[in-house]
């Protein structure tokens, strides 16, 4: 069989290696970087004839990248201020088109999610993310991170253990709408009896402002506190910002933008068909991504 050309082989699995990196890093710009590179490398290989199977080997270029790059940006991570969020993804319209957009379509792109991913080790991410959701063997896993079979058949039970994750509290796309949408404006009425009906006793609010915009340095918990906030915000910005609905990381959220050019995008995470967290990010070095988007 034919090797594919660098081209085509961009075509077929630039979705899922995105969809791999941003798993692993958590960052839309970082993991784009990394597929891009990765095709780079791929394509000034000599003795291309010799790799057996193409899609294996771009994966183990990934990874590989996205370890390096974890390890390297550890420091930073230590000193951010404030809560870390992952960079917000916006989906896309032209996502049907491609086969692989499956992966960015599943409970294993939410927010959630995501912060669960980011308890486990990056070596355990990559052996859990490979077999969990790309369905690699795990001797295909060993062969791409460099470990035994046996050890990686470890790491990943070990790290399935400690993902407690139900995506059956996730309501459909559908249902998060409504929800969202009677959230706004019950906050924007005031109207309190509403939003209990919505919104967990005990939901948390989790904002990333990454130190170089207001935002709340620890997370605000209990219905009382996050509804205060939201009070104070919207009584010190009335009149000055929009907020339009659009998909983060798969499922229905809100983007609002103040004057100044500053802009918070929302996701939301449910137990009981209720709001139990709510996540915000306003660093803007997180939002850069979304400057050109078109408003939906």
């Amino acid at each position: 069989m034919p090797l594919m050309s660098t081209e085509e082989l961009y075509k077929r699995y630039k979705t899922e290696l995105f969809s791999l990196a941003y798993r692993m890093l958590g960052s839309v710009m970082d993991a784009e970087d990394i597929v891009q590179d990765a095709f780079l490398s791929y394509g000034g290989l000599t003795g291309v004839g010799t790799i057996r199977n193409e899609r294996a080997f771009l994966y183990k270029i990934v990874t590989n990248r996205c370890l390096d790059l974890l390890r390297s940006s550890a420091k930073k991570r230590e000193m951010y201020v404030g809560p870390w969020l992952p960079e917000p993804l916006i989906e896309k319209g032209d996502l049907d088109d491609d086969p692989s957009s499956r992966y960015l379509r599943s409970e294993s792109i939410s927010t959630a999610y995501l912060l669960l991913l980011q308890q486990l080790s990056a070596k355990e991410r990559a052996v859990f993310l490979l077999r969990e959701i790309f369905h690699y063997s795990f001797e295909e896993i060993a062969d791409i991170v460099g470990k035994s079979s046996v050890n990686c058949r470890q790491i990943f039970h070990r790290a399935k253990k400690s993902i407690h994750f139900d995506p059956d509290q996730q309501p459909p796309v559908s249902i998060a709408e409504e929800k969202i949408k009677e959230f706004v404006n019950s906050l924007l009425q005031g109207n309190t009896t509403k939003l209990l009906e919505l919104v967990s006793e005990n939901v948390v609010l989790y904002s990333d402002g990454g130190g170089k915009v207001n935002a709340a340095q620890v997370p605000v918990v209990g219905f009382d506190q996050v509804l205060k906030l939201h009070h104070k915000v919207i009584s010190m910005h009335a009149g000055k910002f929009t907020y339009s609905f659009l998909m983060v990381n798969g499922l229905p959220g809100i983007r609002i933008r103040l004057d100044k050019g500053i802009q918070y995008v929302y996701s939301f995470a449910y137990r009981d068909h209720k709001i139990e967290a709510i996540y915000t990010v306003a660093n803007p070095e997180k939002l850069r991504h979304l400057c050109d988007q078109a408003e939906s």
